[in-house]
């Protein structure tokens, strides 16, 4: 029997359901689910560093910041789990769920950069409430960021400069982003 025979389609409201009931967390995509590969220790520095960073600059602001148990609609077929998510919005009757996210991060790995860089980009990019798509890499410093603002054009950020978070107002130096990861530009900017 083929794979393609092998899948069977799973409806919206039965993944949601089953979803809610377990404790490892799986994307859905066109009626296909997927499930969430661990993550590195440097990819857990970066989203700790970011969720901390963030809930600081945003405390007595009615936004929250949530990290990668928090799930995003993306389309009426296609759920997400982004690294980190800023919203600023009233949440949804679904407390699984987040509501309009105003900035989506996503820390990239080997296997999941072609992912994030061209399907969720542009599954993110169409959330009418997105103002910033931030992708960081884990392996090496560099940090891209695309604004609705610049009409998606990328703008890159390395060891050095300042990160400037418009939808929220927040500047952060790179190394702070970085604090505690090791890569080989770290250890390199070291010596």
């Amino acid at each position: 029997m083929s794979l393609a025979q092998q899948v069977s389609f799973v409806s919206v409201a039965d993944y949601l359901h089953k979803e809610s009931a377990q404790n490892l967390r799986h994307e859905y995509v066109d009626g296909q689910v997927y499930a969430m590969a661990g993550a590195s220790m440097n990819h857990n520095r970066i989203t700790s560093n970011l969720v901390r960073l963030f809930g600081n600059h945003l405390l007595g602001r009615p936004c929250d910041v949530f990290s990668s148990d928090m799930l995003l609609q993306t389309s009426l077929t296609r759920y997400r789990y982004p690294d980190v998510m800023v919203s600023c919005q009233t949440q949804t009757e679904n407390e699984l769920l987040v509501a309009n996210p105003m900035l989506l991060v996503e820390v990239m790995s080997h296997s999941t950069r072609k992912a994030d860089k061209e399907i969720k980009r542009l599954e993110y990019l169409q959330l009418p409430s997105l103002m910033e798509y931030v992708l960081i890499e884990q392996d090496f410093v560099e940090i891209e960021v695309l604004r609705r603002s610049q009409n998606w054009q990328p703008s890159y950020y390395y060891l050095g400069d300042e990160v400037v978070f418009e939808s929220i107002g927040l500047s952060l130096p790179v190394l702070e982003i970085y604090q505690r990861v090791v890569n080989r530009d770290l250890e390199n900017s070291k010596s």
